[in-house]
């Protein structure tokens, strides 16, 4: 049945095929050391290795259509599951433990991170307001607060307009947000 399986393929993303095989490139692969207990990381989980990025992203969709791949794919998913959980705090991972699958607890994961960038941006935006020229010389507070800027920015959900915009808005709103950058600047500055 194994070498029936080895010449099989299945569709893990719309244009990537996989082998269903002992090939370590597929996403379905498991090694003999992979265990559920394994640490992959030993600081704040962020990312995903052992090829399973798929599971987290959707990219390698359930497969209904034989069992013997379904089977595959649920131990992989439960693989990545426990994975996930084990990098979690134990508070964390007891209050997500019972979703249906990988891509479930990862997207539980982002809700509960994303909003604790709230704290954090709320932390620079003070930062960056109290944030004054004084000792310190103009390149140095100038460079102090796009530093600030762009770590608040890269934290901060920005929607990025692609329409075609005619009246005007889109120039006025980026320019509205330039004024007030230079304002706060302005406002640090000695006398």
């Amino acid at each position: 049945m194994a070498n029936e399986l080895n010449d099989q393929q299945i569709h893990v993303a719309p244009t990537t095929v996989h082998q269903f095989s002992d090939d370590a490139i597929s996403a379905l692969y498991m090694h003999p050391s992979d265990s559920p207990g394994m640490v992959l990381v030993p600081t704040p989980f962020d990312g995903l290795v052992k090829n399973k990025l798929g599971f987290i992203t959707g990219d390698c969709k359930r497969l209904a259509d034989d069992a013997a791949k379904l089977r595959q794919w649920e131990r992989c998913d439960d693989m990545v599951t426990s994975w996930i959980l084990n990098s979690l705090s134990k508070e964390i991972a007891e209050s997500v433990k019972y979703v249906a699958n990988s891509i479930e607890l990862w997207k539980e994961r982002e809700d509960r991170y994303d909003q604790t960038n709230g704290a954090k941006l709320y932390q620079i935006q003070k930062e960056i307001n109290d944030l004054v020229q004084g000792a310190i010389d103009i390149t140095t507070y100038y460079m102090r607060m796009k530093k600030l800027r762009e770590e608040f920015n890269n934290l901060s959900f920005r929607v990025q307009c692609s329409c075609q915009c005619v009246c005007g808005a889109k120039e006025g709103t980026y320019k509205a947000e330039q004024d007030r950058r230079l304002i706060q600047f302005l406002m640090g500055l000695n006398e």
